[in-house]
């Protein structure tokens, strides 16, 4: 098997941080406008049909968390006053302050933006499924914002042919690597994309707004989110798009471009998780 060589460039992103309280900060991230092919090319390794055609997408300006949504972050805001409905302030099965929240459903975690927004007078949200992609790509056209292949020294996902893993614990020419079998602790592998986003592939799943659609027939090409029928979020019923993979999966479904949906109400399943936007144009 070819060498593969990981090569890591320092940058800097502009942020600003959300004070919680407690100590406790949200670190978000300055996502700048752009454009940009969503979809895998038909020449992509493991592709589906679900991500064709690929289209152009103009997005707007946003910021976005820097890492998804910690455990501590959620319960400094699963305090703060309900506004739709109440929250579990501990969900998680894998405890740790700074490791991702999950066992969330979609309709709890726009519920955390709810909170959050009504806290700091900022418009909180999910991202719409364009936006992540967007902001996982980061500029880049590759399945994964490191390049052709993804190794475990990168990622928390399943690099083993365990029984876990129905498919290749390697993906392409990379090596195949561990299978932790847990989150990790956000931004452990000190690998950031070119916007400065950390754990874009693996850790946990990412709920974003979208209805779930088969393929991106009649998809809007301005960045929001797509939706069936109306857009009144707590009404809202039926599945919803993840994004990103997880510790659980392998690492054909951490590419950027791959789609999965769940129903809104799941919050049983430890590898859910989400990361905020907080939107400049676009609100829901």
């Amino acid at each position: 098997m070819p060498k593969i060589v990981i090569n890591r460039i320092q940058k800097t992103a502009k942020c600003y941080v959300e004070d919680l309280g407690n100590g406790i900060e949200l670190e978000m991230v300055l996502i700048p406008r752009g454009s940009f092919m969503m979809g895998s090319p038909e020449d992509e390794l493991e592709r589906r049909d679900s991500e064709s055609p690929q289209h152009l997408v103009n997005i707007q300006l946003c910021c976005m968390g820097k890492f998804p949504v910690t455990q501590a972050q959620w319960q400094a805001v699963a305090a703060m006053p309900q506004v739709n409905r109440e929250l579990n302030p501990n969900p998680s099965n894998f405890k740790g302050a700074n490791r991702p929240v999950e066992q969330v459903s979609w309709y709890d975690a726009v519920e955390f933006c709810s909170r959050l927004s009504q806290h700091t007078g900022r418009n909180y949200r999910l991202p719409s499924e364009a936006e992540w992609e967007y902001a996982c790509r980061a500029g880049t056209t590759t399945p994964f914002h490191f390049g052709e292949t993804i190794t475990t020294d990168l990622a928390n996902y399943d690099g083993t042919d365990g029984e876990n893993n129905q498919w290749s614990g390697s993906y392409g020419q990379g090596p195949k690597g561990v299978y932790r079998q847990e989150t990790t602790e956000v931004g452990s592998f000190g690998v950031a994309n070119n916007f400065g986003l950390y754990d874009m592939h693996g850790n946990v799943w990412e709920w974003c707004l979208d209805d779930w659609h088969s393929n991106y027939e009649g998809a809007p090409t301005d960045g929001s989110a797509w939706f069936n029928s109306d857009k009144n979020l707590i009404d809202k019923t039926g599945q919803a798009m993840l994004r990103g993979g997880s510790w659980f999966g392998n690492p054909e479904i951490c590419r950027s471009a791959y789609r999965n949906y769940y129903g809104r109400d799941s919050r049983y399943d430890n590898y859910f998780g989400f990361r905020v936007v907080c939107g400049v144009g676009i609100t829901y």
